[in-house]
C-alpha cells in the first residue's frame, strides 16, 4: 500500500466498484463507484470554484456518507479539513479558528440557521449553548442539507459539488499534504491542534485494517472515522447508526443497527450498560473494538462470559497518533494489571527516566500548528516495558501528592475494580486547606452488591495496594460523572462532587 490515505481510499474505490461502500442510518448506500465519483468530483468543483491547494476548510458538518465525501473531496483538491466543535464557546472557537486560519467552512444548515441571530439561536442560549454566527463568518460557504433561513445565499450545497463529472483522474500521491487539523486541548489564550499528514493517517488505517482482518464481506458498523476509514481503504462495508445515538441509552436499537455487522467500536461505558440489560447482539458480530477510556478485566470478564465468540480488542492511542497497541481481552484478563499489549508494527516505545510512555512512528501527526514537527510523543502516561509489552501505571497528571508520597491511581484502580461486586473504581485526590491531598476512593457497585460494599472494599484493600496508597475514604456512587462524546471519566467533575 501507498502511504496516502487519499490514494488507498480511491484505490480501493475503483477495485471494489459496484460493492457497498457507505450506508447512512436511514439505509441509504453509495457504492465503492460511486463514492469514488462523488469524491472526485467534488474536488474538481472545489478547484473550480477557487479552492487551492493549501487551502483549509472549517468543519462541521455530522458524520454521514455526505461528510465523507465532502472531507475527502477537500483533501483530494489539496486542502485540509479542520474540525472545531461549534459548542466549546464564542471565545474558544475564535481563538481556535484564528489560529486554523481557515479560507472556507463547512456546516449543516440547521447550524447555520440556529446559529444566526433570531429565535433559534435564542432558544439554544437558553438551552446553554452559546453557537458563532457562522454565516458571519468571513469564509466562503458550503451547506450540507436543505437551504433554510440563516444559510449564506451564496453557501454552495454538497450535493451540487458532488454531481458526476466523467473521467476525472486519480490525484498524485501526497503523503507530506496535510490532510486534519483536530483541536484537542489548550486555553483560551493558547489553543493547541494536532496535524496529522495524507501519510500518517494511511499508516493509521492499514494498522488497523490488517490488525481487524477488514476486507470483502466485512461490515463496519461505526461513526468513528478511525474504524471507518480502514474499512473503505480495505473494501469492506461501513455503516452508520444515527448521529448522536448513544448506545447506553438503547442498546436494544444498537443490536437493531448492528445486524449482519462483524465489527463495531464502543466505549466501555456503552459496552457496559447492553450487558446490563441483557440485550443479544447478532451472531454475524467477530469483533469489538474498545476505547477512549480504560479497559479494565471485570468489565471484560463480563463481555467474554456474555459474547464467547466475539474478540475484544482494547485499543490504546490518542489524537497525536492512533493506535499505539492493541490487547485482546484475554490478554488484558489474564494479565490482571491495566496491559496495552505490544506496540503495533512500525510503533516504536520507550520508558523516560521519570517513568512516562514516549512513542513515535509512521503514524504519529507531523505535529501541533504553529510548532516545530514532532519527532516523537510523550503520551502524558505512565508505563512500564514487560517482554516489549506496554503496562499502564498511571497519568502523570493524574498523579496525587498527599505528604510526601506520590500515587498514581492508575497503578491501583485495576486491581480494586476487579475485587467482587465492584464495578469500577476510581482515586480521587481533594485538596485540602493547606494544599495536601486527601484521597478518595468511589467505588460503583455492581447491580446486587451495594449494601455493606464500602467496608466489603476497605477491608480488602491492604492486602491489595500499597501502604502509602491506602484512601483515607471509600465511597460508594451509583455512577461516576462522565464528559465528551466519548463518555471518559470526568476527574474534575468527580473531584468537586467528592469534596461537597
Amino acid at each position: 500500500m501507498a502511504d496516502d490515505l487519499l490514494v488507498e481510499v480511491l484505490r480501493a474505490a475503483r477495485e471494489h466498484g459496484p460493492s457497498p461502500a457507505l450506508t447512512d442510518a436511514r439505509g441509504r448506500t453509495l457504492t465503492y463507484r460511486e463514492l469514488s465519483t462523488k469524491v472526485l468530483s467534488t474536488a474538481h468543483r472545489l478547484r473550480s470554484r477557487g479552492f487551492e491547494p493549501g487551502n483549509r476548510m472549517l468543519f462541521s458538518v455530522r458524520p454521514g456518507p455526505d461528510a465523507i465525501v465532502l472531507a475527502l473531496g477537500t483533501v483530494a483538491a489539496g486542502g485540509t479539513v479542520v474540525f472545531v466543535d461549534p459548542g466549546v464557546g464564542p471565545e474558544l472557537f475564535a481563538s481556535r479558528t484564528g489560529l486554523a486560519g481557515p479560507g472556507w467552512a463547512a456546516a449543516e444548515s440547521l447550524l447555520y440557521a440556529a446559529s444566526a441571530p433570531g429565535p433559534l439561536r435564542a432558544i439554544a442560549r437558553r438551552r446553554g449553548v452559546l453557537l458563532p454566527d457562522y454565516a458571519a463568518l468571513p469564509l466562503r460557504h458550503i451547506r450540507s442539507g436543505p437551504w433554510l433561513p440563516g444559510v449564506p445565499l451564496r453557501a454552495v450545497s454538497t450535493r451540487s459539488l458532488a454531481a458526476p463529472v466523467a473521467d476525472l483522474p486519480l490525484p498524485d500521491p501526497a503523503p507530506d499534504q496535510d490532510a486534519v487539523i483536530v483541536f484537542t486541548s489548550g486555553t483560551t489564550a493558547a489553543p493547541k491542534a494536532v496535524v496529522h499528514t495524507r501519510g500518517s493517517l494511511a499508516a493509521a488505517l492499514r494498522a488497523l485494517a490488517v490488525r481487524c482482518e477488514l476486507g470483502p464481506g466485512t461490515r463496519v458498523h461505526t461513526d468513528q472515522m478511525m474504524l471507518g476509514l480502514p474499512a473503505l481503504v480495505a473494501g469492506a462495508h461501513w455503516s452508520m447508526p444515527p448521529y448522536g445515538f448513544a448506545p447506553s441509552a438503547d442498546p436494544t436499537a444498537l443490536a437493531a443497527g448492528l445486524t449482519g455487522a462483524t465489527h463495531t467500536f464502543l466505549v466501555p461505558t456503552d459496552l457496559a450498560a447492553i450487558l446490563d440489560c441483557g440485550v443479544a447482539l447478532p451472531q454475524s458480530l467477530r469483533q469489538v473494538l474498545l476505547g477512549s477510556a480504560p479497559v479494565l478485566p471485570p468489565l471484560l470478564k463480563r463481555a467474554r462470559e456474555a459474547l464467547p465468540d466475539v474478540e475484544f480488542l482494547a485499543v490504546y492511542g490518542m489524537t497525536e497518533i492512533l493506535p499505539v497497541a492493541i490487547a485482546t481481552g484475554a490478554e488484558k484478563i489474564a494479565h490482571g494489571g491495566d496491559l496495552l499489549g505490544r506496540p503495533l508494527p512500525g510503533v516504536r516505545a520507550r520508558i523516560a527516566e521519570d517513568g512516562e510512555l514516549v512513542v513515535s512512528g509512521p503514524n504519529m501527526c507531523r505535529g501541533y500548528l504553529g510548532e516545530p514537527p514532532m519527532t516523537e510523543h510523550a503520551t502524558g502516561d505512565l508505563a512500564r516495558l514487560e517482554d516489549d509489552r506496554i503496562v499502564l501505571t498511571g497519568r502523570k497528571k493524574d498523579m496525587i501528592l498527599r505528604g510526601k508520597t506520590n500515587v498514581y491511581p492508575g497503578l491501583y484502580e485495576p486491581a480494586i475494580a476487579d475485587l467482587p461486586g465492584v464495578a469500577a473504581a476510581v482515586m480521587i485526590g481533594v485538596p485540602d486547606e493547606i494544599g495536601d491531598e486527601r484521597i478518595v476512593l468511589a467505588v460503583v457497585p455492581l447491580s446486587d452488591a451495594a449494601p455493606g460494599l464500602a467496608d466489603r472494599v476497605r477491608a480488602a484493600l491492604p492486602a491489595l495496594i500499597d501502604a502509602a496508597a491506602l484512601p483515607d475514604e471509600v465511597t460508594v456512587l451509583r455512577e461516576l460523572p462522565v464528559s465528551g462524546r466519548t463518555r471518559k471519566v470526568d476527574r474534575s467533575a468527580l473531584r468537586e462532587l467528592l469534596a461537597r
